[in-house]
């Protein structure tokens, strides 16, 4: 018997981290499981954010720990195509450098 165990094998669009169009209390939990799964299975974590038009406070506190907690193992934390809704949520809380959110279009880091 092989006594080693070795992390499941999850397709990669099931670890996809798009957030929802309304980010709430509710897919918090969801978001915070496969926010561990990619930082235990993949070199960087890439969040699509592409489709939020409401993000509220849960999620961004999920997002600011998995970007602190990415910065200390050495992992890339980019937020690909935010969305404006969800850029102009980020900056009003003043949150875009905690995020790593660039003055560009794109994926930012």
């Amino acid at each position: 018997m092989n006594s080693t165990q070795s992390q499941p094998e999850i397709a990669p669009e099931e670890r996809s981290l798009r957030l929802p169009a309304n980010g709430t209390t509710v897919i918090a939990d969801d978001l915070r499981v496969r926010l561990v799964l990619a930082a235990d299975l993949d070199d960087e974590i890439v969040v699509d954010a592409s489709e939020v038009e409401n993000v509220g406070q849960a999620v961004l506190q999920l997002l600011l720990a998995a970007r602190a907690e990415a910065e200390q193992t050495g992992q890339q934390f980019i937020i690909s195509n935010p969305s404006r809704a969800f850029t102009d949520r980020v900056t009003a809380f003043g949150l875009r450098d905690a995020l790593g959110l660039q003055d560009q279009e794109g994926s930012v880091q």
